[in-house]
């Protein structure tokens, strides 16, 4: 792992850990990140706009975004020859963070958010106010983490170490 240091707090690169949410961590785990994905599904595109939206340095908003663009999230778009200016747009891999932000987002709503959601998602389709669930890919009943069980998977290198009651949830 490689150490990093934050305001005087160690951080540990997750690059060598076995586990998917690791790796997701690893390019969207930092302050500041998921937000400026957040931003990017509302619409920002533009450094000064992300800039003035959340308020955060510009020697860490250009960190952020170099590590989203590097980790192929955003991709870079020309706008302007001079000065030279780019936009900042979701790529596929990006568009792919949105359970995970909507996830981010219901769980802000439930327990962070005691006036109610800041924000709230109306289905294109059906003109209704609509949140988000998760079904199963195979027979689409809605599901909860209590209706999983973890198995080793294609991709495991290391041996399997899942207690004995992790399906059962939390």
């Amino acid at each position: 792992m490689q150490p990093t240091k934050i305001w005087g707090v160690e951080r540990k690169s997750f690059a060598d850990m076995d586990c998917s949410v690791a790796q997701c961590l690893e390019v969207v785990g930092e302050w500041w990140s998921m937000l400026v994905v957040r931003d990017a599904f509302l619409g920002v595109t533009r450094f000064e706009d992300f800039q003035r939206r959340l308020g955060i340095s510009r020697n860490i908003l250009q960190d952020r975004l170099s590590t989203l663009v590097d980790a192929g999230v955003l991709v870079r778009v020309p706008y302007s020859d001079h000065p030279p200016r780019d936009d900042y747009r979701l790529t596929d891999k990006g568009r792919d963070l949105w359970p995970v932000l909507t996830a981010m987002r219901q769980w802000g709503d439930r327990y962070a958010a005691p006036a109610g959601p800041p924000v709230e998602l109306v289905h294109k389709a059906c003109g209704e106010l609509a949140e988000p669930v998760l079904v199963c890919g195979s027979c689409a009943e809605r599901v909860t983490a209590r209706d999983y069980r973890a198995v080793a998977g294609a991709g495991r290198t290391a041996p399997v170490m899942f207690p004995r009651r992790a399906h059962q949830g939390a």
